[in-house]
């Protein structure tokens, strides 16, 4: 099984895929992705079966998109990955998913992955 996931926008998306299906979830995380993102991901991992080690690879869209979803999902992969030794590739722009497919299949791990927001960061001033 490898599992790819996009936060860029507060609807995100998981496709889970085998050798014969790719199957896509979307949901809407609206502002509770660091509460729900590790329950949801849980939660498909129970639906299917399966476990963190019968994942073999990662891919997560890098972006542009949301600074905290990107942030977030890229914190909890980059974790995941690490701590089961699970490849892990990151990807931007159209066609990601096909791309991110073949990196994997061809294995590639980046091993770290950084979000890349599109523009240079806003930084605002502490108010009191």
């Amino acid at each position: 099984m490898i599992l790819l996931i996009d936060t860029s926008t507060s609807v995100c998306k998981t496709v889970w895929v085998t050798d014969e299906s790719h199957d896509t979830q979307v949901w809407d995380a609206g502002r509770t992705l660091a509460d729900s993102l590790l329950s949801y991901l849980r939660n498909q991992l129970d639906s299917r079966g399966l476990t963190w080690r019968d994942i073999q690879g990662i891919a997560v869209f890098q972006g542009p998109g949301s600074f905290t979803g990107l942030r977030i999902s890229h914190t909890v992969m980059n974790t995941i990955a690490d701590t089961y030794s699970i490849p892990i590739v990151g990807v931007n722009g159209d066609g990601w998913v096909e791309r991110a497919l073949g990196r994997l299949r061809n294995g590639e791990n980046d091993e770290l992955i950084l979000p890349l927001y599109g523009r240079e960061a806003n930084i605002t001033v502490r108010r009191k």
